[in-house]
C-alpha cells in the first residue's frame, strides 16, 4: 500500500495528490510548503513518494528516476490506494505533475479524478528547448492548472505562449519565478513564500469549480 503524509481536514470536498520532482522526495520545503499553503485553503493534500525516491531512505542506491512508463503506474496505483471520499485532484511538482498529466484523461474518463494541477511543469529539459513534453497537453480533455514561473528554465511564460495547448489547461503565472516558485526580491519584493500561497489560492478556487 502506497505511504501517504496528508494535510488539511479529512472531511474536505477536495482532495489533492501530489507527487514529487525527479530528485527530492516529498517531504521538501517546497513539498512541504505548498501542502501546508492548500490546506490553509480549505483543501485534503496527500502526497507520496515513487519507489525510487522511497528507496533512498532505507539506504538504497541514488538512482534516477525509472521509465515515464514504470512511475504512471506507480502513480495510478497511489490513487486507487488514496483514502476517503470527495473530488479528486492529481498533480504534483515537476515530474511529478507531468506523471499525472500521462494518466489524467484515462482517470478522469473513469470517474476517478475531478482535475489535474500541476505546479512547476517541465514542458522540456531545462537547456534543450527543442525537445517538448507538450504532445498528449494538445488533447487533454481534464480540466487541468498549471502554476508556473515565469521563468522557469523549463519552460518560461513567453515559451509556453507559442505551445498547441488544451483549452482545458489554464495557466496561472508567479511573477519572476523560477522552477521551485522562487522570485528575485529585489525584482518583486515578493518571495518564494508569497508565490506557494497564490499558488495555492489559485488551485483552490479553480478547484472549487469543477
Amino acid at each position: 500500500m502506497t505511504r501517504f503524509l496528508f494535510d488539511g481536514e479529512a472531511g474536505a470536498p477536495v482532495t489533492v495528490l501530489l507527487a514529487h520532482g525527479a530528485g527530492a522526495a516529498m517531504d521538501t520545503p517546497f513539498m512541504a510548503g505548498l501542502a501546508t499553503a492548500l490546506a490553509g485553503c480549505g483543501l485534503r493534500v496527500a502526497r507520496f513518494e515513487f519507489a525510487y525516491m522511497a528507496a533512498r531512505r532505507t539506504g538504497g542506491p541514488k538512482r534516477p528516476p525509472p521509465k515515464v512508463e514504470v512511475l504512471s503506474a506507480e502513480y495510478a496505483a497511489a490513487l486507487a490506494d488514496l483514502p476517503g471520499a470527495g473530488r479528486v485532484v492529481i498533480g504534483g511538482k515537476s515530474m511529478g505533475g507531468r506523471v499525472a498529466s500521462l494518466i489524467a484523461d484515462e482517470a478522469f474518463a473513469a470517474g476517478r479524478i475531478a482535475g489535474l494541477a500541476c505546479f512547476g511543469y517541465p514542458f522540456h529539459p531545462q537547456g534543450k528547448p527543442e525537445k517538448l513534453r507538450t504532445e498528449h497537453l494538445a488533447e487533454l480533455r481534464t480540466p487541468a492548472l498549471i502554476c508556473q514561473g515565469t521563468r522557469d528554465p523549463f519552460g518560461t511564460q513567453e515559451e509556453v505562449a507559442g505551445y498547441a495547448l488544451s483549452e482545458r489547461i489554464a495557466l496561472h503565472w508567479l511573477e519572476d519565478g523560477d522552477h521551485d516558485f522562487a522570485p528575485r526580491r529585489r525584482v518583486t519584493g515578493l518571495t518564494q513564500a508569497d508565490h506557494l500561497s497564490a499558488a495555492a489560492r489559485a488551485c483552490a478556487g479553480w478547484a472549487r469549480g469543477l
